[in-house]
């Protein structure tokens, strides 16, 4: 029974971290801009991060390591500064655009324009990590993140082609914008496939001290719980296809546009709900970055670490998630716009993936720290192959974007 109330806790805990403003925001641009077609890299970005987040668990609770604790004394600090630096980077800019989808939100609810919640957001959500525990951020915040279930209701309610939206799941050929089109998808595979999402997870399972008996229930978890995560996305981006594109929006270019995707369907409360998800998933996943990049650098360095501990027993780890959330609050605060930053960040989250996927991958084929659980050849391919495209067309796409290529 505990551990079936485990898995029941945990699928609930990773949608709330799956789905975030990367998630939204890309899935509704997909949508209003290419209706179906873009289903695609989000089937193949879940499957991914089904298989990372399975590897994470399976690795914390085999060895007592988390990911960059492991990396670190696998490969050497200064092999591990690089994936270092990159994913600090990479997690700033998210954690950005995650106050930023926080302060639209409230910015839709108050009418006071968003830069001016940048900073309590940051507040709030520092009080939150300074006062909480681990179990009350990965559960009870995550827990309102099953708001954002109405988009999966919204989208059977408008009744799509079903067939169009399963042809939309295999990859095909864009018949206009292929630039932009491009772009759309490995933004998309960024913001399933989010290093922090599964180097948090490690982190967790060790926060929750697992061992090998919570093998079962971490497969279950990832599975379950990515797929649940995956299964709203998909939600969002027939919304958008079938309410945004009907109005004419072919380019969602500003978040007050996104509201109109469930108010035809729900009414007023449509708006709520929409507030609500926006406001609940960018919040969860502020606090979850904001751990992940004390996480990151206490683990790194050594020091003393854990959510559970008051911050004057590990001050440097409090220390780090202080000054992250500040900062990433400073660029939304002098008028950012979030929505731009969270398309562009998500892309440049896939192209920073083999920095941390691939030592993550040795370490899970390492019998000294997984013994007889040590990766099989499929898990390895899979996760390899996505990776790859993703990056792949993550350095192709980029460059055309900045540069205004088509």
């Amino acid at each position: 029974m505990k551990k079936l109330l485990e898995i029941s806790l945990g699928v609930v805990t990773s949608v709330g971290g799956f789905l975030e403003v990367g998630s939204m925001a890309t899935a509704a641009q997909a949508g209003a801009a290419f209706r179906f077609q873009l289903i695609w890299p989000v089937l193949l970005g879940t499957i991914c991060i089904i298989f990372l987040v399975e590897m994470a668990g399976r690795f914390a609770a085999v060895s007592h390591h988390t990911i960059a604790d492991g990396i670190r004394e696998r490969f050497g600090f200064n092999a591990f500064l690089w994936p270092l630096l990159a994913t600090l980077l990479v997690n700033f800019l998210v954690m950005a655009a995650e106050i930023g989808g926080v302060a639209i939100a409230l910015e839709l609810a108050t009418g006071i324009g968003f830069q001016w919640w940048a900073l309590p957001v940051a507040f709030l959500a520092w009080l939150f990590l300074w006062k909480g525990t681990f179990g009350f951020i990965e559960k009870g915040v995550a827990i309102l993140g099953l708001v954002t279930l109405c988009f999966v209701v919204g989208a059977v309610m408008l009744k799509p082609d079903w067939g169009q939206v399963a042809a939309g799941a295999v990859p095909t050929l864009p018949d206009h914008d292929a630039a932009n089109y491009w772009f759309m998808a490995v933004s998309i595979l960024g913001a399933s496939i989010s290093p922090y999402l599964f180097m948090f997870y490690s982190s967790g399972a060790i926060e929750d001290e697992w061992d090998k008996s919570y093998l079962g229930a971490n497969r279950a978890i990832a599975g379950l719980g990515m797929s649940f995560g995956g299964t709203i996305a998909i939600g969002v981006l027939i919304v958008a296809a079938l309410v945004l594109a009907a109005h004419g929006i072919e380019q969602v270019d500003d978040y007050h546009q996104l509201p109109l995707m469930l108010i035809p369907i729900f009414g007023f409360w449509g708006f709520v709900l929409f507030v609500a998800s926006l406001g609940i998933a960018c919040f969860g996943a502020t606090l979850e970055i904001g751990l992940q990049q004390a996480y990151l650098v206490a683990q790194g360095f050594g020091w003393t670490w854990g959510e559970n501990l008051k911050p004057r027993d590990d001050p440097g780890f409090s220390t780090v998630y202080t000054i992250s959330l500040f900062l990433a609050a400073i660029p939304i605060a002098l008028g950012l716009d979030p929505l731009k930053l969270t398309i562009f960040s998500m892309a440049l989250t896939a192209a920073s993936l083999p920095l941390t996927v691939v030592p993550f991958l040795f370490l899970l084929n390492d019998e000294r720290y997984v013994g007889e659980h040590r990766n099989g050849t499929i898990a390895n391919a899979a996760v390899i192959f996505i990776i790859a495209l993703g990056f792949v067309l993550a350095i192709v796409t980029i460059p055309l974007q900045i540069f205004g290529g088509t």
